[in-house]
């Protein structure tokens, strides 16, 4: 029955459901709870009308509320059959679930321990005759007296007044009497010092030193103190909703920043990419080129030396003949013939003359020279945007006349700025203008 009364409690104001509302996640919660989470989102000028959305305090997931507000949600009335079955079924005898509902044993840390008194301690029946006496199975708030098995049957039947009794779970003797006063061991405290700010007796207000202190009763101070950590808890839940928006919009930035960074690192691949391709292209052009001033040249220079090939064959041979006329040693022989191989001679002496130019081709390329200052300063200032500095500007350059003015300046940019804008001002005797 305890585990069906959890199920029955609402996880904001831990009592049984009131009026629950069936929310979408399938989660149930109190009207009078959910308001109150309305209610810790609305800012100081803000109405619970204008709130559209709440988390489920049980799995967070966000309700949506139509213009209706909670009005909208549907009501579950299942539930609310369930809870009123086990209310009626809680008030039919002593071991009914009602008696020991919300009745938790009392924590020893008021008397210095860290534990449940209930874990540690045997409790026996206070009202058996055998001896020993037996377990304990119930204690009675009201009678200040824990029970076994049999005895509670035997003083508390299932009839009035005993149907009235609070039976909880058996707890030591000192603990049934309630809270005791410190200075007066056998007087229960039934009042609040205000002044000291603590529980005490009325022995201690008549003749004790709190009798001259302000006092309130348990009541009065109950509902102070129950009404402040109400507002506190309702300040927490807010702060704590704050907190788990911004930490949803932080994931949510986390996430953007990752998705952006990704697409920038894509977009500069991309671009590299694209600069590398128009190099290659550039390098492939530029080749191509330096192979056909290539080719050019060295059609021209074997031309050459075909024609040089071709005079050295016919002067080796003529000088074959020259060297031969001239060991002839007969007069009348030689004059035969060197006439006719002189004219030879220095007709070939002239020929090469003609069809051997001089060479006038170069063997360097020069003129195929590459400059890449410019693109390799461009490539190591590659960066992300920037504004650009100022330029310079160089007075003692700049001159002035009557409707002309010339102004000289320099920059350190001058490959990414595209313009600049110059402002100036006209001093006149009247008034400044100033123009663009």
């Amino acid at each position: 029955m305890e585990t069906l009364e959890s199920e029955l409690t609402c996880p904001i104001c831990l009592e049984l459901f009131e009026d629950p509302l069936l929310l979408p996640c399938a989660h149930s919660l109190c009207f009078n709870c959910a308001h109150r989470i309305l209610v810790s989102h609305c800012t100081t000028n803000e109405s619970v009308e204008s709130i559209s959305a709440f988390q489920c305090p049980t799995c967070r997931y966000v309700i949506t509320l139509s213009q209706r507000g909670l009005d909208g949600l549907k009501r579950n009335v299942t539930l609310q059959n369930i809870i009123d079955r086990f209310q009626k079924a809680s008030v039919s005898g002593p071991n009914s679930p009602s008696e020991t509902r919300r009745e938790r044993p009392i924590d020893s840390n008021h008397s210095g321990g860290g534990s449940s008194m209930t874990s540690i301690e045997r409790v026996i029946c206070q009202f058996c005759d055998q001896d020993p006496a037996r377990d304990a199975v119930k204690t009675c708030v009201t009678c200040e007296v824990s029970y076994c098995e049999e005895c509670l049957k035997a003083t508390h039947p299932n009839k009035k007044p005993f149907t009235g009794h609070r039976l909880i779970e058996p707890i030591p003797d000192s603990h049934i009497r309630g809270l005791m006063c410190l200075e007066h061991e056998d007087e229960k405290v039934n009042m609040y010092c205000v002044t000291d700010d603590q529980l005490i007796c009325a022995l201690c207000k008549l003749v004790g030193r709190h009798r001259d202190h302000q006092v309130a009763a348990l009541g009065e101070r109950y509902d102070k103190l129950k009404q402040n950590l109400e507002n506190n808890l309702t300040n927490l839940i807010k702060r704590n909703t704050e907190l788990e928006t911004l930490l949803a919009k932080l994931i949510q930035i986390c996430h953007h920043i990752e998705v952006n960074a990704s697409r920038q690192e894509a977009k500069l691949m991309e671009e590299s990419e694209q600069l590398i391709e128009i190099i290659q292209q550039r390098r492939q052009i530029i080749g191509t080129k330096i192979k056909e001033g290539k080719v050019v040249r060295l059609r021209k220079l074997a031309q050459q030396i075909s024609n040089c090939k071709q005079c050295i064959e016919r002067s080796t041979s003529l000088i074959s003949q020259a060297e031969q006329s001239l060991k002839e040693n007969d007069h009348a022989r030689f004059l035969q013939t060197a006439k006719n191989i002189t004219e030879r001679v220095c007709m070939a002496t002239a020929s090469s003359q003609v069809l051997i130019p001089e060479i006038n081709l170069n063997d360097t390329f020069d003129t195929f020279a590459l400059d890449f200052s410019r693109e390799k300063k461009l490539l190591e200032c590659l960066d992300y945007l920037t504004a650009p500095n100022p330029p310079v500007i160089r007075e003692e350059l700049c001159t002035a006349s009557y409707d002309t003015i010339t102004v000289h300046w320099t920059s350190d940019d001058e490959f990414s700025v595209v313009s600049y804008e110059l402002q100036y001002t006209i001093f006149t005797g009247q008034a400044n203008v100033v123009s663009k």
